[in-house]
């Protein structure tokens, strides 16, 4: 194995020598040195060493208030920094086979066109796909913005080391180069001193595109037009793109009483703002590029007897779009510009068809080389991202809108919406919907609430469609919770069809989700409306919070199902919104696996998913791997479509009925009716000081009075990661699976691994966070932080999770976990010796801070390192949350 990950091993050993001689200048070998015991000391432990491990508590728990921050800092930048190793391995020149898989678009061409697939069927449904990824802030993403910047001069850094040619003074500038990014981040405070804004966050988003999107997409699609036409002998259209981005950042309000309509609208502005910025450069370097004079008389007939007809045309092009930026600077600023329209890049058209013009022309000329450079790039770029960048999600709470209509009617003496049944909240939303007289009155003047929500749907009335992506319904679980949304949209003067999208996330709302869609259906306004498409977004992150995840999986695939039939019935096309997180325990997991696991059917070449929080980077943040993972998103909507998997068997589904069923009881049993686990949960975890972390800027809870119930997936799967239990992710599902075995359906188990791509993902999940979790350091917690009255319900979770571990090793007939992934099996070896001393120290400091009271707070030191050591868990497990 470690000849498998020489280059790996190397770069991670370089960085942390790095590391360390910056630490040893700044802070003397002695401390250093003890640095580096710890390290060895953890190590040992790993293998067994009781010795080490208590040699390595008692240095920990001696660590002398001043090495607290240092220390933490040391561990947790050397695991950012095997992160950067392992992310630049995946595309680097000496990457290993079994890292990088060959591409997987030129692999499934291959199949295609050798099998059944007709050429001309392949081609419409690749030039027909439509991939929405919807970048979101959820609080998971720790690294402050400057310190990624960094990070990612460091993967350049590696990158040019792999050149062979490089003479002792290239090596040698590039050490040094190495040496400043490290010393930088190492004087850089990790932690934010205040919570991002939603602004921020949307800022957050457009520095991800503006450095590696925006680059990565005309490459993918030019790696993915020469493999089809060396393939087929055909090019691909110039304005396709089969992935393009959405946005949640500044326009998800659900539960965030920080993104208000003044900040959805000063996003939208940004986010117009950073396209034309990128536009105007794009066409100062295609000015220096298109000197040439001969041009077709259709552009000659826009430009006259010009010397530099490309030139001229672009030259008004450059004006337009800096008279573009100086407007939405304006209205950033807060003016109200008059403006002429035809003087700025006020429509897509204004940019697309003078470079289309330029496009044919040159084809026409006799220089499709030309054409077929930057100029095609440009043309790509505003076939994925358009004049708006991203187009924005705006999401909101069912209950808001029902507060909104409740009060309308009561103020109108028209009786309380908020307690009229379903039949007659739905004929009074449809009565309205096809009313043509305004329902608002000029001269109310509603709550503070209440006319925050209608701010924003005047907002969205204001707004081009292009600007806008879907209207997201959290919470939603009845036909009038859509209906309510439209009558908001038409009274407050939105003319453009608004995709309305319910978002059922409960396991109860699952599986009413196909009623819910067949009654709404039914109504001949609404499929008026619809005009023949349909989008329903599904919740991983509550729905796994509520059943476990083994129930919410099955509950998500049947509901899947069940929508597939009643849209394909209705004679409607379905798109379905998958809410995933990155961690396992909120639908996270690879994208390609999670796609082909899907019900056959269910994607049909259209699929939106959300991305969140450290993930984008993690997938997007360097141009190679946002290619890489571009083509991943492609390739498996592409293979889902075309060589859907086969519905599964029966008994399977009995069987999968039988384990969601036990799993779910054996979830609830601890998390609802355990008496004691609130109280274990809170004092076993930092789930209360992750609520002082400036994440994100949503609040942790739906409510600041709620309990458990009310606390957001996020910090619920945080905060087990952090104690390296990973509960969210596992409990239940073993039990269920063992059961299921005693039952006497081991083989048959067996069978739906081989053979059934859900339950194959399912359980591949599982054992990475089965790897993942560490039942000693969930003890040692216990034992510092928990009080003993309470340890029996910890005695009881460690053993429900090595009995999960051993029924998922007898199914899949394996000594060790994740034996056929080396690599993410590698992956977790090389970080836990740098994580555990992390995690003996957070609870060493919990312990601190939780002596003292509110008026008499633990030092600044260890309030400081104990979100340090949050940080480089969370750095260390990647996908957190």
């Amino acid at each position: 194995m470690a000849d498998m990950y020489a280059s790996l091993r190397s770069n991670v050993g370089n960085l942390g020598q790095i590391l360390g001689d910056t630490m040893r200048t700044h802070l003397g070998e002695a401390f250093l040195e003890k640095v580096e015991q710890i390290r060895q000391l953890a190590k040992r432990s790993r293998q067994g060493d009781e010795a080490a491990r208590e040699q390595m508590l008692a240095l920990l728990t001696a660590l002398p208030d001043e090495e607290l921050v240092p220390f933490a800092k040391a561990f947790n930048q050397f695991l950012n920094l095997a992160n950067l190793a392992e992310q630049f391995h995946t595309i680097s020149r000496d990457c290993d086979e079994l890292v990088c898989v060959p591409d997987p678009v030129e692999q499934l061409l291959g199949r295609l066109l050798q099998g059944q697939t007709d050429q001309a069927r392949m081609l419409e449904c690749l030039e027909s796909l439509d991939i929405d990824l919807v970048l979101t802030a959820h609080p998971t993403e720790i690294s402050r913005r400057t310190l990624i910047q960094k990070y990612a001069a460091i993967v350049d850094c590696l990158a040019q080391q792999e050149n062979n040619q490089l003479s002792a003074r290239e090596k040698a500038q590039l050490t040094l180069r190495l040496r400043q990014l490290i010393a930088q981040i190492w004087h850089t405070n990790e932690i934010r001193s205040e919570r991002p804004t939603p602004v921020d966050e949307a800022r957050w988003g457009l520095s991800t595109i503006e450095a590696s999107l925006w680059q990565a997409v005309p490459d993918f699609l030019r790696q993915l037009n020469d493999q089809v036409e060396e393939r087929t002998g055909k090019q691909l259209p110039t304005d396709m793109a089969p992935v393009r981005f959405s946005s949640w950042m500044g326009g998800d309000r659900d539960g965030n009483p920080f993104v208000t309509a003044k900040v959805t609208q000063e996003v939208l502005y940004r986010n117009r703002h950073a396209a034309a910025r990128l536009y105007l450069k794009d066409i100062l370097a295609l000015v220096n590029e298109l000197s040439m004079e001969e041009a077709s008389p259709e552009l000659l007939a826009c430009t006259g007897e010009s010397r530099e007809p490309y030139r001229d045309l672009l030259r008004g092009l450059r004006q337009k779009l800096r008279n573009t930026l100086d407007y939405l600077a304006a209205r950033l600023e807060g003016h109200s510009v008059e403006v002429d329209e035809a003087t700025l890049i006020w429509q897509e058209r204004d940019l697309k068809a003078p470079l289309e013009l330029m496009y044919r022309s040159l084809c026409d000329s006799g220089m499709r080389l030309i054409a077929n450079g930057l100029l095609l790039d440009i043309l790509r770029r505003i076939a994925c991202f358009g004049i708006h960048m991203l187009r924005l999600d705006i999401r909101q709470d069912a209950g808001r809108h029902g507060d909104v209509i409740a009060e309308l009617t009561r103020y109108l003496g028209m009786g309380d919406y908020g307690h009229w049944d379903e039949t007659e909240k739905q004929a009074f939303l449809l009565r309205e919907l096809t009313n043509r007289r305004p329902l608002l009155p000029v001269n109310w003047q509603p709550s503070a609430e209440v006319a925050e929500v209608l701010d924003t749907c005047r907002l969205v009335a204001k707004h081009p469609a292009r600007a806008l992506g879907s209207y997201v319904i959290s919470m939603a679980s009845k036909p009038s919770d859509v209906l309510a949304v439209l009558l908001l949209l038409k009274e407050t003067g939105c003319s453009h069809p608004m995709r309305v999208v319910p978002l059922f996330e409960t396991l109860s709302d699952l599986n009413n989700a196909a009623d819910c869609i067949t009654a709404l259906l039914k109504l001949d306004w609404y499929r008026g409306y619809t005009q023949g498409m349909q989008e329903v977004m599904i919740g991983y992150s509550d729905s796994a919070k509520d059943a476990g995840v083994m129930a919410a999986a099955w509950a998500q695939y049947s509901a899947q199902e069940q929508l597939v039939a009643v849209c394909k019935q209705a004679g409607v096309k379905l798109t379905l919104f998958h809410g995933r997180g990155g961690s396992i325990g909120r639908g996270g997991g690879p994208a390609h696996e999670a796609i082909l696991s899907q019900p056959p059917g269910s994607v049909d070449g259209r699929i939106r998913v959300t991305e969140q929080g450290e993930m984008i980077r993690f997938k997007f943040g360097l141009p190679k791997l946002a290619v890489q993972s571009l083509a991943l998103y492609t390739s498996a909507v592409l293979e889902a479509t075309l060589l859907p998997p086969p519905a599964p068997k029966q008994e399977w589904r009995d069987c999968m009925q039988r384990i969601a069923a036990e799993s779910v009881t054996s979830y609830r049993a601890i998390v609802r009716e355990e008496p004691d686990f609130v109280a274990y949960f809170r004092a076993a975890t930092p789930e209360v000081e992750l609520g002082q972390l400036p994440l994100g800027s949503r609040p942790a809870k739906r409510r600041v009075d709620g309990g458990i119930e009310s606390l957001r997936a996020i910090p619920w799967i945080f905060a087990w990661s952090q104690n390296r239990l990973m509960l969210p992710a596992w409990l239940g599902a073993g039990e269920a699976l063992q059961a299921a075995a005693d039952r006497g359906e081991l083989p048959l188990l067996q069978e739906m691994e081989r053979q059934w791509p859900f339950f194959n993902t399912r359980i591949s999940m599982l054992e990475m966070v089965y790897a993942k979790a560490e039942p000693n350091l969930a003890r040692y917690y216990e034992a510092c932080l928990v009080p003993k009255a309470l340890h029996h319900l910890g005695e009881t979770l460690r053993n429900r999770l090595e009995l999960g571990i051993k029924a998922v090793l007898t199914l899949t007939r394996s000594d060790s976990l994740m034996a056929h992934t080396p690599w993410n099996r590698e992956s977790v070896k090389l970080r836990n010796p740098y994580i555990d001393p992390l995690n003996f120290l957070q609870t060493e400091l919990l312990a601190r801070t939780r002596k003292h009271s509110a008026d008499s707070p633990a030092s600044e030191h260890v309030q400081l390192a104990l979100m340090l050591t949050i940080a480089g868990v969370a750095a260390g497990m990647r996908n957190t949350g």
